[in-house]
């Protein structure tokens, strides 16, 4: 399967129709969006819409720039799906993720991010393939290293060696966009707000 992945929009309509156009053009099984889809809820407009008009089927969690209402309402409306403390399954692939951040305007504290990952990876432990969605970063990573401001996930690490997903894929820090390393045998991808085509 193919997927194309992106966070970190924060309301730019612009960037969300070169996506949609992407996505059609690469013929992506799935997109997912990994947070801040809007900057601060000022507008929800057309943030969604153009992935449905070309046929693309989006997963997405709140990032530390919207709610979960917001995001539910958006999933719901659109008929997509809100992976924050949920999961989906594509064929034998299993993705499970949760939203928010330590810090911004709707922060969640760590032992929360952790029981939504955990209530998310119930619905996909059977998965041939398992695909971990946050808008944060795990603590220790590369990714960190990118910003001085930005401290990652004790509960994305956590998640990650207890569930051990093969990938998981986050935004939150503009400067790492499209890092990739290794943590354990998870892959870990910053996706951007440019988009990255993953092929499973």
């Amino acid at each position: 399967m193919k997927i194309l992945a992106s966070g970190d929009i924060h309301g730019d309509i612009g960037i969300v129709e070169k996506l949609a156009e992407k996505a059609k053009k690469e013929d992506v099984d799935l997109v997912v969006l990994c947070g801040d889809i809007t900057y601060a809820e000022t507008s929800i407009k057309n943030l969604i819409g153009p992935f449905k008009k070309a046929g693309k089927y989006v997963l997405l969690i709140p990032g530390n720039h919207e709610t979960v209402a917001t995001v539910d309402f958006l999933a719901k409306f659109y008929g997509m799906k809100n992976l924050h403390g949920y999961s989906f399954m594509y064929k034998d692939i299993g993705f499970f993720g949760a939203g928010g951040a330590n810090i911004g305007l709707f922060q969640l504290e760590e032992g929360e991010i952790f029981n939504l990952l955990k209530k998310g990876f119930e619905g996909v432990k059977s998965a041939k393939k398992k695909i971990m969605v946050t808008h944060i970063h795990p603590s220790g990573s590369k990714i960190e290293s990118f910003t001085k401001f930005f401290k990652g996930s004790t509960a994305v690490r956590k998640a990650i060696e207890e569930f051990k997903p093969d990938i998981l894929l986050c935004s939150h820090v503009h400067e790492a966009e499209g890092i990739e390393e290794k943590i354990n045998n998870t892959l870990v991808i910053n996706v951007g707000k440019n988009g990255k085509i993953i092929e499973i």
